[in-house]
C-alpha cells in the first residue's frame, strides 16, 4: 500500500513509468471513464485489475489488453497487494469490497482525484459541458495525435479512428473530458478549458439548478495562469465565468469563432471557421449534426491556440470519424438510415432529431428512446417530450436505472404523456426486435439513451438489413 503522505511521488513513479510491478485495484472498472485510467496505468506496467457489476465490450477489451477483472462482489477475489484502489461515485454504499478496503484502510480514491493526480504536472486541455463534451474533446485529441503535436487522452468515449478512450504520448500534455457528474471536473486544472453547455443535469447530485450552473463557475476558476476559457456563446449571458482571459464559439452568431457558408455535400459538411481576424476555408466535417459543427469550432479554437496549422487542422477534421454512440452511422443507403447515439438529456435529443432532420428532411425518422435513471426522467419529462416530438414516430423503452432505486410514479409514460398520443408507444426491451421485424417502411431508425440499449443496436442494424 502507499501510504498518504507518498501519494504525490507514486504518480511521478508512474508517470516516468518507475512504477512496474506496483498494483491497483478498481471497484468499476467498466465505467467509461475508469476504463480510460485502467489503460493509462496498464500502459505504465502497473499491475491493473478490478471488480464490476456485468461483463460489457468495454471489459471484454480490458480483458484482452491483460487486465483481470470478476464481476462478484467478493472479497476473496480483491487484488490485496494493491497499492492503491479507485471507485467510481457509482458503488453503492453496502458493496462488500469497498467497505472491506475502507476499513483496512486501503488508500481509496474517487476517479476524479486519481485523474486529478495523474494530469497534475501535465499541460491539460479540458472540456465541460452538459453535452457535447466527448465529441469535442475526442475531436481535440485526435488533432494532436492525427498532426503529431501528440497528447494523452483521456475520453468519455470510444474513439472511432482509434477504437479506445485512451491514448499516451511521450509529450506531457493531456487532453480531458472534464466530467460534472459528482463535481468530478474540480479536481482537474486545466491550461486550457472549453465549456459546450450548462444545461442542468444530475439533479440528484446537486439539488438545484443554481447550484448546477456554480460547479462551472468553480470549474472555470480552476484554469491555471495564463490560461484560457472556450465557451459557447450566450453562457455568459447568465454565468459569469471566474477566469480573465476567455474566448466565445457559436455555429453561425458572430462570436470570437463561428462558421460561414455552411453546405451539406454528400452527407457532409463544409463551412469555412472565423476565428478572430483569420479565416479557415472549406473545413469538411464527415459526420451529421450542425452540433457537431459547433464542437468542431471550439476543436479547431483550441487547435489554433496551440499552434496546429491551419492544413493540419483542416487534415484532421476531415479524417475525423467521431465516437462511438454519438451521431454513430450504421446503416446509411439511398433507402435505409440507421444513426445510434448516447443521447440522454433532452437537449442533447433536440439536438440529434434536429441534425438529422436537417440532413435528411424527406426522410421520416423513428426513434427509440431509453430514458436514463428515475431522477432525470422525472425532472425533464415535459422537456423530453418536446425534444422527442420532433420525431415523427417514437418508442419509448422502460428507464433504466443505473445506479438509482425506482421512484414510485416515476416510469416512461410520464413521457408520454406530455407527446402526440398519434407517434408515441412504450415498447419493452424483449419486444423490440420483433416490433423492428414487424414495421413497414423504416427510412431513418434512431437508437438514442445512455443505458444497456447499446447492446440492442447491433441486433436492431441485422433485423433492419434483412427487411
Amino acid at each position: 500500500m502507499v501510504r498518504e503522505n507518498n501519494i504525490e511521488h507514486f504518480f511521478k513513479l508512474v508517470a516516468s513509468g518507475e512504477a512496474s510491478g506496483s498494483s491497483i485495484y478498481f471497484l468499476g472498472i467498466g465505467g467509461i471513464g475508469m476504463s480510460a485510467i485502467a489503460r493509462y496505468f496498464n500502459s505504465r506496467g502497473v499491475n491493473v485489475s478490478g471488480y464490476d457489476k456485468t461483463p460489457t465490450v468495454l471489459t471484454q477489451q480490458l480483458q484482452e489488453e491483460g487486465i483481470r477483472i470478476h464481476f462478484e462482489d467478493n472479497i476473496d477475489l480483491i487484488d490485496k497487494s494493491a497499492s492503491i484502489v479507485v471507485y467510481t461515485p457509482a458503488i453503492p454504499a453496502n458493496h462488500q469490497e469497498y467497505n472491506y478496503l475502507v476499513a483496512n484502510q486501503y488508500p481509496v480514491f474517487k476517479r476524479s482525484e486519481v485523474l486529478g493526480w495523474v494530469t497534475k504536472n501535465a499541460f491539460n486541455i479540458c472540456v465541460a459541458g452538459t453535452h457535447g463534451k466527448t465529441t469535442t474533446s475526442s475531436m481535440i485529441a485526435h488533432i494532436l495525435r492525427d498532426s503529431g503535436y501528440g497528447c494523452n487522452a483521456f475520453l468519455g468515449g470510444i474513439a472511432s479512428n482509434y477504437k479506445t478512450n485512451f491514448w499516451s504520448s511521450e509529450k506531457n500534455v493531456c487532453v480531458v473530458e472534464a466530467d460534472e457528474y459528482d463535481r468530478s471536473f474540480l479536481q482537474l486544472n486545466p491550461d486550457i478549458a472549453v465549456i459546450t453547455a450548462i444545461d442542468p443535469d444530475h439533479l440528484d447530485i446537486y439539488g438545484t439548478e443554481d447550484s448546477f450552473t456554480k460547479a462551472f463557475v468553480d470549474f472555470s476558476a480552476k484554469i491555471k495562469n495564463n490560461g484560457i476559457l472556450y465557451y459557447k456563446n450566450g453562457l455568459q449571458n447568465t454565468v459569469s465565468f471566474a477566469t480573465e482571459k476567455k474566448q466565445s464559439y457559436d455555429l453561425k452568431n458572430p462570436s470570437f469563432a463561428y462558421a460561414t457558408d455552411i453546405k451539406i455535400k454528400n452527407g457532409a459538411y463544409d463551412f469555412n471557421v472565423v476565428i478572430g481576424n483569420e479565416t479557415l476555408y472549406n473545413v469538411e466535417l464527415n459526420m451529421g449534426g450542425l452540433h457537431n459543427v459547433e464542437n468542431a469550432i471550439a476543436a479547431i479554437s483550441v487547435a489554433k491556440q496551440i499552434g496546429i496549422s491551419d492544413t493540419s487542422i483542416k487534415k484532421s477534421i476531415s479524417s475525423y470519424q467521431g465516437v462511438q454512440r454519438r451521431f454513430q452511422f450504421l446503416v446509411k443507403n439511398d433507402s435505409l438510415i440507421m444513426i445510434d447515439d448516447y443521447a440522454h438529456h433532452p437537449q442533447e435529443l433536440e439536438a440529434l432529431i434536429k441534425g438529422v432532420k436537417n440532413l435528411y428532411p424527406e426522410k421520416k425518422c423513428l426513434i427509440i428512446f431509453q430514458p436514463h435513471l428515475f431522477s432525470r426522467t422525472r425532472d425533464f419529462a415535459k422537456a423530453f417530450a418536446v425534444a422527442l416530438n420532433m420525431a415523427d414516430e417514437v418508442w419509448l423503452m422502460p428507464i433504466y436505472p443505473a445506479r438509482e432505486e425506482p421512484i414510485p410514479g416515476v416510469t416512461s409514460e410520464i413521457i408520454a404523456r406530455f407527446m402526440e398520443t398519434n407517434k408515441v408507444k412504450l415498447v419493452c426491451k424483449e419486444d423490440i426486435l420483433k416490433e423492428v421485424a414487424n414495421k413497414k417502411n423504416i427510412e431513418i431508425l434512431i437508437t438514442a439513451g445512455a443505458g444497456d440499449i447499446d447492446i440492442l443496436v447491433e441486433p436492431i442494424k441485422n433485423v433492419l438489413i434483412k427487411l
